[in-house]
């Protein structure tokens, strides 16, 4: 991610217009970019220019990825290496990019969180779906999905119940 803001999207459609790069960076969540480019689109990224953070690279790729007006979008592990609060943005980045109706889209995640909105899950083990539904037929079925649920998201939503407990025990004995 080095040039300009421009050139970094235009290489995927060298006719897209200034409106048609600025529609793609303000679905893909690029505001906070933009909000820095003091030069708009002219704007340079990376060494020598504005710094872009993992989650700004991620929605940039999501930009370009649009700008290309895909009838298929695969996000392989798009939030693997992020942190907590980023990969919920960039969730909600994929949720709203895929409400498109001409749209496909396919995630592809080990963190469930990342998986829970998607119309079907597809739930593999040793290269064979095991099981399929939306996120709540999936748990109410108590298989493996459901054992990575609780695992992943059980776990922290325990602990953050536990926390909350004792902070209103702690609030209880002031």
């Amino acid at each position: 991610f080095s040039g300009t803001i421009r050139e970094n999207l235009l290489f995927v459609n060298p006719q897209a217009s200034d409106a048609q790069c600025l529609d793609v960076l303000e679905k893909s969540a690029c505001q906070s970019l933009l909000a820095r480019a003091d030069k708009g689109l002219d704007t340079m990224i990376g060494e020598g220019g504005v710094k872009v953070s993992g989650g700004e690279k991620q929605r940039l790729s999501i930009a370009r990825a649009l700008l290309r007006r895909p009838n298929l979008l695969v996000f392989d592990e798009a939030t693997s290496s992020l942190d907590s609060l980023t990969e919920e943005e960039i969730t909600e980045t994929i949720r709203d990019v895929s409400v498109r109706k001409d749209l496909i889209t396919v995630l592809i995640a080990h963190r469930l969180s990342t998986v829970m909105h998607a119309d079907r899950i597809y739930v593999l083990e040793r290269g064979r779906i095991i099981e399929s539904g939306p996120h709540g037929e999936l748990l109410d079925q108590k298989g493996l999905y459901y054992a990575m649920w609780r695992q992943q998201v059980g776990e922290r939503e325990s602990t953050l119940s536990k926390a909350a407990l004792n902070g209103v025990r702690e609030i209880a004995r002031n």
